[in-house]
């Protein structure tokens, strides 16, 4: 059987920059953050409990609503602010190329003067490589909680680029299936919708959240260099909510065309069992015309072919060549008239 994940993933210490504490757990966390003046505490959780919230809630004072957000989950991108403390939400995204669907992720940040607390309910984002690249930095790692809560949606919105990537080749194979005529391209395009809608709602507020950081920055002493470093990740983030609108706007101009081809394909081929249909009916005039025609003599033949020894005109002789004739002119009669109706 599986042993429980732990809760906490890491937790460190670090004074100007540098890691100066490992804590194994909540606990020694708060001793070790005490104990370093000027310290900042960064613990990483995955699926806390809610003790272990209630813990952190009651340690550095966090707002009742929040802990309850981060309990509850299932939030949008959002940013609040509780006093002197943030509470951020994100959405993370993984493009996955098998399924071809984009997973999603939860992150919920606590940001104060001395501490940030990233709880994740999912695997994704995984921020181990960005607390490598904060250790790596120590120059940017000492300019407080500010800085970690930038690395960590630079790394969020960074990891954008693959799903536009991967949703962008998606919609360049859906154009080849469309005008390939794929039956089953529609159901494709509508999948590809729903993911392209949940990815906006993804990285759509999370805009919002990124005027209020800019907003906030000169109030909340964030440095120059931290200040143009937000804005490039906006800029980065615009560029994202460009694409994805515009990958909506394709795919229904791309399910218009198709409907529009269908419909086409369709007619094509009413009129093709129109066609085939008038030359059926065109053939059974000509065989049913043939028909009447042969039975004329072949009624007469028959009439005086049964043999019986008292029949009108049997001894008659004129009768042959009259009965010839009859069947000669029956047969042409029905000639011209089925000629006049272009049965013939």
């Amino acid at each position: 059987m599986r042993e429980p994940r732990p809760s906490m993933v890491d937790s460190a210490i670090y004074s100007d920059g540098h890691r100066v504490a490992s804590p194994r757990s909540l606990a020694e966390t708060y001793r070790a953050l005490d104990a370093t003046p000027g310290g900042v505490a960064w613990i990483g959780l995955y699926r806390p409990s809610e003790q272990e919230l209630m813990s952190l809630a009651e340690e550095f004072e966090l707002h009742q609503l929040a802990i309850e957000d981060a309990i509850v989950a299932h939030q949008r991108p959002k940013l609040e602010r509780y006093d002197g403390v943030l509470f951020v939400v994100l959405k993370a995204a993984n493009y996955l190329d098998v399924p071809e669907e984009v997973d999603f992720g939860e992150l919920h940040l606590f940001v104060g003067p001395n501490f940030v607390i990233t709880v994740r309910h999912s695997e994704s984002p995984d921020l181990s490589h960005v607390r490598q690249r904060m250790e790596r930095e120590p120059e940017l790692l000492a300019l407080g909680t500010q800085a970690i809560l930038y690395a960590i949606i630079d790394a969020v919105v960074d990891a954008y680029s693959p799903v536009v990537a991967g949703l962008a080749n998606d919609i360049d194979e859906i154009e080849t299936q469309v005008f390939g005529g794929d039956a089953l391209v529609s159901r494709r395009i509508y999948e590809l919708s729903r993911e392209v809608i949940d990815f906006q709602r993804a990285t759509h507020p999370l805009t919002a959240v990124m005027v209020a950081l800019e907003h906030g920055s000169a109030k909340y002493g964030v440095t120059q260099e931290l200040q143009r470093a937000l804005r490039d990740v906006s800029d980065h983030l615009i560029q994202v909510n460009e694409r994805v609108d515009a990958f909506r706007q394709l795919l229904r101009d791309i399910l218009t065309v198709n409907s529009t081809l269908v419909s086409e394909r369709q007619n094509e081929e009413m009129t093709r069992l129109a066609h085939s249909t008038h030359d059926q009916g065109e053939q059974v005039k000509k065989i049913s015309s043939w028909a009447a025609i042969l039975f004329a003599p072949s009624l007469v033949a028959g009439i005086y072919g049964m043999n019986f020894v008292h029949m009108p005109e049997l001894a008659w002789p004129l009768g042959y060549p009259l009965a010839v004739l009859a069947m000669f002119g029956l047969s042409s009669a029905l000639y011209v008239i089925f000629r006049k109706r272009g049965w013939l």
